[in-house]
């Protein structure tokens, strides 16, 4: 299976489940795999030219609709979870993280965490990262941005802190457009893998 980080859709989402850029932004590059992905949104794909807020506020319902639609593109919810064989996968929707909006959302994660039957691998998914050395930096100072409240991801560091370091044994994420392996900090293994469509520098000094 593959993994698919959010972002889906540049700019801003698709506007409809039967938006034929499914076709162009899935289907195209991705169908003749033959194999099922499992796929989480990211800001851009809940609209605003990603600022991951829109007038139309079923942006990320359709991704989730389109699932009935084709069965490779997995999304049952906005977040979910699912074991694969000796994976306990729990996809997240870490813009809701963003906006300090995933209350709900941490205390489910918390009890899929408690269910992951023994000897399993827990992997946790999702767009934004704990740490990274491309340009939106570590959570908590997005962008260069440590005293800017909300824009510095400071609820996602606080949610990362909480509900996925020492608890989970990998993170995925994207949201930074390059590949990195930043080894094991808080007791969890963190992987950035945002290169997709476009790439952008490593700047920073994580190791």
């Amino acid at each position: 299976f593959g993994l698919l980080l959010g972002d889906n859709a540049y700019n801003s989402g698709f506007d409809s489940a039967d938006d034929p850029r499914f076709e162009d932004f899935f289907v195209r590059p991705y169908g003749h795999l033959g194999f099922p992905f499992y796929i989480v949104l990211g800001n851009h794909d809940l609209g605003g030219e990603g600022l991951g807020v829109s007038l139309d506020l079923r942006k990320g319902d359709y991704q989730v609709s389109y699932s009935q639609k084709n069965p490779q593109w997995l999304m049952p919810a906005k977040h979910y979870q699912v074991q694969r064989g000796p994976l306990w996968l729990m996809g997240l929707n870490t813009t809701d993280v963003f906006f300090n909006r995933a209350d709900a959302q941490g205390r489910e994660l918390e009890r899929w965490i408690s269910q992951a039957p023994a000897q399993t691998w827990k992997i946790a998914f999702g767009h934004h990262p704990y740490i990274s050395n491309g340009p939106h930096g570590n959570a908590g100072d997005y962008e260069g941005l440590p005293f800017v409240p909300i824009a510095n991801g400071e609820h996602v560091k606080s949610f990362m802190d909480d509900h996925i370091c020492g608890k989970v044994d990998l993170y995925l994420s994207g949201h930074d457009h390059n590949i990195q392996d930043l080894h094991a900090i808080c007791g969890t293994e963190f992987i950035v893998s945002g290169a997709g469509a476009k790439t952008t520098d490593l700047e920073g000094v994580n190791p």
